[in-house]
């Protein structure tokens, strides 16, 4: 059964960084493009950022561009997403989710197959 695992998650200051991981088991990592998602309270589900299979390739919502870097590390099944020059309005819930197709920069959720819980970011002003 597919696992992605977050962690990394916290509070913060505005103007603070974190980073963030997520760990993928029983999957063949290297073949998925993975992407970042973030959900606040009483909001729907956005996109973050995404990075293909071979990381070649990174795509970035507009609000987080310059701020944010998705990487991945396929040795260790794992990709990161580095949060710079955090803001209030970054806080959410991140998930991580894997696309077994390819489909880039699969910016809708429903484009995504398998979802980690999530790691909660909340920035303080």
């Amino acid at each position: 059964q597919v696992q992605l695992v977050e962690s990394g998650g916290g509070l913060v200051q505005a103007g603070g960084s974190l980073r963030l991981s997520c760990a993928a088991s029983e999957l063949t990592f290297s073949n998925y493009a993975m992407r970042w998602f973030r959900q606040a309270p009483g909001k729907e589900r956005e996109f973050v950022a995404a990075m293909t299979w071979n990381g070649r390739s990174t795509y970035y919502a507009g609000s987080v561009k310059g701020r944010f870097t998705i990487s991945r590390a396929n040795t260790k099944n794992t990709v990161f997403l580095q949060m710079n020059s955090l803001k209030p309005e970054d806080t959410a819930v991140y998930y991580c989710a894997a696309d077994r197709f390819g489909r880039w920069p699969g910016v809708r959720p429903d484009e995504n197959d398998y979802w980690g819980q999530g790691t909660q970011v909340t920035v303080s002003s």
